[in-house]
């Protein structure tokens, strides 16, 4: 009985505890509690990432041992290899080993380049960030302007317009959509660069300060390469842009036609304010879904965008992927999955921080 109530009153002396620890927290502004939760998160998820993809790497087909050394290696030569690639272990030590050596920021060398897996990642991950974000900005400002006009502008028929482009833009594959593109405006007209890479060969990539070309060579005042990076950044961005904004149109569309059909919507009309208000109302109650297309337009684009950067000769990530993979290089293809998984829970970081600025009603 005396060691219940002693347990009794040491649960009631930890309560002002409690609840001093949970009044600091609410007067800590809700942006920043909402990025404090969620960066306590990461390394969580990021160590169930690095542990799916470990075990399920070792699941391709395929030996690094064997297609380094060639069919006609023996099989003490390759043994010996993996032996020294440590591939004799089994799984569990081999993740052991690789977390450790995470932790310490090696990733590794490619079977492939025979450079560091960090190395090759920070020399192309520029490459498809800049891609991405550029194409994902033009993707948003067209599929929201013609979910607009679709909606405001029905009397006059876009909303048929919008229909049709919204059905084939479902339908056409970015590769056509991009070899089109450069038959037309390479090949016939002439207005666009040939497709192979970031800059024009003649030129020299200006100073690194982001690894974005285009914000590089404004901020070394460097004009020809950023006439060239933007040159080279059209086409692909138009390409991935025309492809996904017909998602990101149908969302909008939904749920910003729901808003300015609302009955407020209609009382305000009634009460004579103009149409542009309205629809800059309507569109800032219709935020919060289209804040989520766009954050997970943007994860789908790291791997969706592979097949443009082929066809583009981007030298992106896509592409390192891609030979990880038909190289059975491990720690390679290990390393673009967790940057991959790190851009990923970073830009749903930012989805977090914008709702709460567009949506005072959340709480975190």
């Amino acid at each position: 009985m005396i060691e219940a109530t002693k347990g009794g009153g040491a649960a009631r002396a930890a309560l002002p505890s409690l609840r001093g620890l949970r009044a600091i927290w609410h007067l800590i502004p809700r942006p920043l509690r909402i990025i404090l939760a969620r960066v306590a998160l990461i390394p969580m998820q990021l160590f169930g990432v690095l542990l799916v993809t470990f075990v399920l790497v070792r699941l391709l087909p395929g030996d690094p041992a064997l297609l380094l050394l060639g069919n006609m290696a023996t099989p003490d030569a390759i043994a010996a290899l993996r032996q020294r690639l440590g591939l004799d272990q089994s799984v569990w030590i081999q993740f052991m080993h690789y977390l450790i050596n995470v932790l310490h920021g090696d990733l590794g060398t490619s079977i492939f380049t025979s450079h560091p897996v960090t190395q090759d990642l920070l020399e192309r991950a520029p490459a498809t960030l800049e891609l991405i974000t550029y194409a994902m900005i033009l993707t948003v400002v067209l599929g929201v302007g013609l979910a607009i006009l679709s909606v405001a502008g029905r009397r006059y028929g876009f909303d048929r317009l919008t229909r049709l482009y919204g059905l084939a833009a479902g339908a056409l594959p970015d590769f056509w959509v991009g070899l089109l593109l450069i038959f037309f405006f390479f090949h016939i007209a002439g207005w666009a660069p040939a497709p192979f890479g970031r800059l024009d060969t003649y030129l020299t990539p200006p100073n690194t300060i982001t690894g974005f070309y285009t914000i590089d060579s404004l901020l070394t005042g460097n004009w020809a390469d950023l006439g060239s990076a933007i040159s080279r950044l059209a086409l692909p961005v138009i390409t991935i842009s025309l492809v996904n904004a017909g998602a990101m149109m149908k969302m909008t569309q939904t749920v910003f036609a729901n808003v300015y059909d609302s009955s407020f919507v209609q009382h305000a009309r009634a009460c004579g304010m103009p149409e542009s208000r309205i629809v800059a109302m309507s569109l800032k109650n219709s935020m919060p879904p289209i804040i989520t297309t766009a954050g997970f337009l943007f994860g789908f684009l790291l791997g969706a965008a592979v097949i443009v950067e082929t066809i583009f000769s981007w030298g992106g990530l896509g592409q390192y992927a891609v030979q990880a993979v038909i190289n059975s290089d491990y720690p390679a293809l290990q390393g673009f999955v967790m940057v991959a998984a790190i851009v990923v829970l970073l830009v749903y970081l930012v989805v977090d921080v914008l709702y709460e600025l567009v949506d005072p009603r959340i709480r975190i």
